[in-house]
């Protein structure tokens, strides 16, 4: 195993350690608004402590990419941070919650840990050398149509601008596919889909830490990962689709159908 990813592995645990702690008590947590139906809890802050002290001690001259505390550093190794992936399913004791962790080398995502400590199953990835689920060998699914496939996705609830178009290409795919679910925490459905338990995931809007490390889990499982309109760039935009390889192109078709955005501005 990669010592980076090592380490990586290390300071999720060590976050995952902190969300453990409060799980029966979330009632009594300290939570604040930072923007439309997006909150933070003293939780959130906490274990980003952990992990950016730990990924710190390794790595003191490295930069912190992380959803609480934003950027710190300046270097080609940037570790990109979610603390808590599913804060609201978190604060409702809804169990669906993640610890997302990723290494960018000059702006090329290396190495990748997603934990879930709720059911113990820890998914990592280092380029070029597979993704793997409790050290188990993780592959996409066989899936290879649109029409039999079970997708996830994520609601544009932060940005109204774009929930009607996006409701159009929801319905669609609600149409075609076996089933489309909504949990609330994209490392994990990024996660899955690596897993095969999903065959496809897409959603608009997201940010870095959402996704930096449950595409390359994807993209080391043998699936696809991209965006769904010409000229984003995945990190800037969070517009993401994520398939098996026969899903994939499906998809991208359905969304070409009903954009949410205009092509090549990510605007």
């Amino acid at each position: 195993m990669h010592p980076m990813l090592n380490i990586a592995i290390r300071a999720a645990r060590r976050g995952a350690t902190v969300i453990q702690r409060s799980l029966e008590r979330t009632d009594t947590l300290q939570v604040d608004l930072k923007g439309r139906r997006d909150y933070v809890s003293n939780v959130d802050r906490e274990a980003e402590k952990a992990i950016i002290d730990t990924l710190r001690t390794a790595y003191p001259d490295h930069e912190m990419l992380a959803e609480e505390s934003g950027t710190q550093g300046n270097s080609d190794f940037v570790w990109i941070i979610d603390p808590l992936d599913g804060t609201t399913n978190y604060l409702h004791g809804y169990p669906q919650i993640a610890v997302s962790i990723a290494l960018a080398v000059r702006g090329e995502v290396q190495q990748a840990v997603v934990y879930d400590p709720l059911r113990d199953e820890l998914f990592t990835a280092t380029r070029g050398s597979g993704a793997q689920l409790n050290n188990r060998r993780l592959r996409v699914s066989r899936c290879r149509s649109l029409d039999q496939s079970l997708l996830a996705t994520g609601f544009p609830i932060r940005n109204e601008a774009l929930i009607d178009p996006y409701l159009q290409s929801f319905g669609r795919f609600l149409h075609r596919a076996d089933g489309v679910r909504r949990a609330g925490a994209a490392a994990l459905d990024l996660a899955y889909v690596a897993a095969g338990r999903l065959d496809g995931f897409w959603e608009f809007g997201l940010q870095a830490w959402d996704i930096a490390a449950g595409a390359l889990l994807v993209q080391e499982a043998g699936g696809i990962v991209g965006t769904p309109y010409p000229g984003q760039d995945l990190l800037k935009t969070g517009d993401i689709v994520a398939a098996t390889p026969k899903v994939f192109p499906e998809m991208i078709e359905v969304l070409r159908e009903f954009p949410v955005r205009k092509f090549g501005t990510g605007a």
